[in-house]
């Protein structure tokens, strides 16, 4: 089994609605986001999948995210833009522009606090 992992970061503000505390009010975050590839098959090329792609496609889905209040976001009207529902969208929209390929999404809003989301195996 390989494993095939990327990153890339982003910076935008949130806030957490009925938050009993500091996270309630307006504040940003250098989001980090890795994404990650697992399988046994490899291409004509020896590799599961290239990571000029992957990191591509990982940025193309993280640029609506880029400098912008996340709470303002359409995604995010009826759930709390948290570390964990962002982990869950961009998993969707990479997920889906990789064509299934991909096993998990890790969200860091700080460099000692992460959310990693994935579907079952």
């Amino acid at each position: 089994m390989y494993e095939i992992e990327v990153k890339s970061a982003f910076e935008a503000a949130h806030y957490i609605r009925n938050y009993p505390g500091k996270c309630a009010r307006l504040h940003g975050h250098n989001w980090t986001v890795a994404a990650i590839v697992r399988g046994n098959d490899l291409d004509d090329l020896g590799m599961l999948i290239d990571f000029k792609v992957l990191k591509g496609e990982l940025n193309r889905v993280l640029e609506e995210f880029d400098h912008s209040f996340l709470n303002e976001h359409e995604t995010f009207t009826k759930d709390n833009p948290t570390a964990e529902n962002l982990a869950r969208i961009i998993f969707e929209r990479l997920n889906e522009s990789l064509g299934g390929k991909l096993y998990a999404v890790r969200v860091h809003e700080s460099p000692n606090s992460s959310v990693t989301y994935y579907l079952r195996d």
